[in-house]
This record gives C-alpha cells, sequence and structure tokens, in this order.
C-alpha cells in the first residue's frame, strides 16, 4: 500500500525525532557504505522521501524550504543518510519534467518507487533510433542506488556535425544498467554513490527529456504538474537541494561540541574545559557561522518561492546570485566545523568521537560541483562583468 504523506510541520517533526536514531546507526552506516535498510524503511514510514512528490501521485508537495528544513534535521545525526534522503526525494520533484507516460510508468508502479541519478552528461553517448535512443556510459556519484529501481542518466546525442549538442536526461530501470562497487570514500562514506554503467541500451522516446527545455521551464511533463513547487529553476536551486547536508552537519558537529564541552575535564591540567576563554570563543564564532549560513540559505528558498508563486521569471543575474549564495553558505557550514575541529583536540581524531565524521562529511558535500565556490563565484563573476557564459543556468 502507498504510504500517505502528512503536513508540513509534521514532516519536520519526524525529521527531528529520525535525527538520534540515524546518528546511533551512523558507524554501521560507513562500515556498509550504504544507507542501512532500516532507515531507508524509516524514511518511507515518515513519508520523507515523498515530501516534494506531487499531490496528485499522493507525495506531499511541500513548499521547498519545508523539504530543505526536513532533510537538514536528518543530517545533524547522518550526513551520508541525509545525502540519499535528499537526492533520491528530489528525483520525484525531477520526474515532473519526463513526458505524462513516463511520470505513470514509474510513479503507476509504486509511488514510493526510489530514483537514482548520474547528472554527469560528458559521461553518456547516445544515438538516435527508431522510437527512441540507444545509451552508453559509466557514471560516477550515484548516491542510493542500491536502493533504487530507477535511474536518471545524463547523456549527449550524436548531432550532425555544426549542430549544438542535444544534452538529455534518460530514465532507465535497474535491469538495465550495472552497479560498480567502488565507493569507498572518506567522507559521506556510507551514502553509497557508487558509478553505474551501461552499454547500446534502448531509452524509448518518452523516458527522455530535453535539458535545455528543463532550463526553459518547458519540459514536456509540466503540463500535469502545475505546481510552483515545479516551476522552480532547475540549476539555481541545485546548491540548495544538497546544501542543507553541510548545514546539518555544522549543526550537528556544534550539538557534539557543545555537549561534549559542558563537563569535560583536561587530562593534563585538570581544567575545566568550558571555562577556557577560547573553547568559548570557538563556539560562538562557529555558531554564528552556521546560523548566518542558515539564514543565507533559507532566504532564498523562501524568496524564490515567493516569486514564482507571484509569477516572476528570474533572470540569469539572479540565478547567478543563487548559484553564489548557495555555495558560499555552504563555506559558512565548511567554516563552522573547521573552527570546531580545530579546537577539540586529539580526542577528536577517535572513530567513536562524532567530530571527525561530521568534519569528513562537510568537506565531501562541499565538494559537490553545486557546492564548490571556485566554481560558483566564477559563474557569478563571469555573468555580472559582462562576459561569455555558455553553460546551463
Amino acid at each position: 500500500m502507498p504510504r500517505q504523506v502528512d503536513s508540513d510541520s509534521k514532516l519536520i517533526s519526524r525529521a527531528r525525532s529520525l535525527a538520534p536514531v540515524v546518528g546511533e546507526r551512523a558507524r554501521e552506516c560507513e562500515a556498509l557504505r550504504r544507507v542501512p535498510d532500516q532507515t531507508i524503511e524509516d524514511f518511507h514510514q515518515a513519508g520523507l522521501f515523498r515530501a516534494i512528490q506531487p499531490k496528485r501521485i499522493g507525495g506531499g508537495q511541500v513548499p521547498f524550504p519545508v523539504y530543505f528544513k526536513m532533510c537538514a534535521e536528518i543530517a545533524r545525526g547522518c550526513a551520508s543518510s541525509a545525502w540519499v534522503l535528499t537526492n533520491l526525494a528530489s528525483h520525484h520533484w525531477m520526474l515532473t519534467y519526463w513526458p505524462v507516460e513516463a511520470q505513470d510508468e514509474v510513479w503507476g508502479g509504486s509511488p514510493d518507487v526510489l530514483i537514482a541519478s548520474g547528472l554527469a552528461f560528458p559521461c553518456g553517448k547516445a544515438n538516435k533510433v527508431a522510437g527512441g535512443y540507444k545509451l552508453t556510459g559509466e557514471w560516477p556519484f550515484s548516491s542510493g542506488v542500491d536502493a533504487s529501481t530507477w535511474n536518471m542518466l545524463g547523456g549527449i546525442v550524436a548531432t550532425d556535425e555544426g549542430e549544438k549538442p542535444d544534452q538529455r536526461l534518460f530514465l532507465v530501470p535497474s535491469d538495465n544498467y550495472n552497479i560498480i562497487d567502488d565507493w569507498d570514500a572518506s567522507g559521506l562514506k556510507g551514502s553509497g554513490s557508487k558509478s553505474v554503467a551501461c552499454e547500446d541500451v534502448f531509452v524509448p522516446v518518452h523516458r527522455t527529456v530535453a535539458l535545455k527545455d528543463i532550463v526553459a521551464g518547458e519540459a514536456p511533463g509540466l503540463v500535469a504538474n502545475p505546481g510552483s513547487l515545479f516551476r522552480l529553476p532547475f540549476f539555481a536551486m541545485f546548491p540548495y537541494v544538497v546544501g542543507m547536508v553541510a548545514l546539518g552537519a555544522a549543526k550537528g558537529a556544534l550539538e557534539t561540541y557543545t555537549n561534549w564541552n559542558k563537563h569535560r575535564v583536561s587530562r593534563y591540567t585538570g581544567a575545566k574545559i568550558s571555562e577556557l576563554a577560547p573553547i568559548q570563543m570557538r563556539l560562538a564564532e562557529a555558531s554564528g557561522s552556521a546560523e548566518a549560513a542558515e539564514r543565507m540559505f533559507l532566504h532564498r528558498c523562501y524568496e524564490v518561492t515567493a516569486m514564482v508563486e507571484a509569477g516572476k521569471q528570474l533572470g540569469l543575474e539572479k540565478r547567478a546570485e543563487y548559484r553564489r549564495d548557495g555555495a558560499f553558505a555552504t563555506k559558512l557550514c565548511v567554516r563552522s566545523v573547521d573552527i570546531l575541529f580545530e579546537g577539540s583536540g586529539g580526542n577528536a581524531l577517535y572513530s567513536e568521537n562524532a567530530m571527525q565524521r561530521h568534519f569528513r562529511d562537510v568537506h565531501a558535500a562541499a565538494g559537490h560541483f553545486a557546492l564548490a565556490w571556485d566554481v560558483s563565484a566564477t559563474i557569478y563573476g563571469q555573468i555580472y562583468l559582462g562576459l561569455p557564459f555558455k553553460g546551463n543556468l
């Protein structure tokens, strides 16, 4: 039976309650190199995976800021679990771009279906054939793929010389691709972000969507999904699909640092650690950095929601601001955790101390191309300096 998704506040409350639960499983998650089955089931039962799925399918279709807060709560306990949650939940949102026939095919099997992705377009090569495309490629970073039965794979369709490359997303069932067990990472270790590969797989035309149509807000599936949630600018919002994991990791680090130092006594001097001014100062600076990041993230989430609901379009400059702010807020989260880690001493290196995990995870999250400061800052600088911009935004 399909699970029903409840109100906005209940989703955030359930995520908050699950945070310590997934936190207790964090070491198991890292040892498995994927999210434990019980955590996947917990997310299903709580309705978290379907938070931004259309209501017409029985999903939550909650406002984007609610989804952002929900995933950030989970990241406080385990960033790897939150990374998989936000990725797989966002793919219900993305599926609305595909032709209705594809939506019905995927959700018709079960609205609880999980869909992974491999969005590195140059990794996939496709050729047009009768009725669709033949797709070949190998894609890295398919987070949560072990639990998924479909995958959204990016590819470039071969075109005649001089024609603009046709970048498309292809919807492929799990029995048409192979999972490569290559995810052995230091950060987001439990996200199971393995590579996937397929060779000469036929993808019918209704299971593809052109990237240019998504960017232009003209994806064919939107006719069946008229809500403002599904009109949000895809590439401009990408940092806010994964950035909440960095924020949650920073909040988790703050909780770890605060609780640990309240009653801690130095083994060398016998001094009460909480009475040391540097400890207090680090807590103040780190919490200020995390709160500033949260305000920056949420300001943009609320602003874009209001703009789309009012029928306003985001110009190129505005979209560049969203990419800039998402990446800069992530820098603040990284800075927050670094401040705390640097002030935690050798004890933070032990595997049983969650601080080292928050440190590894926030840096891993910040490495995502949507959150990478150098990339986002360059995009912003190019556009505001009037230089040619040929990317997708």
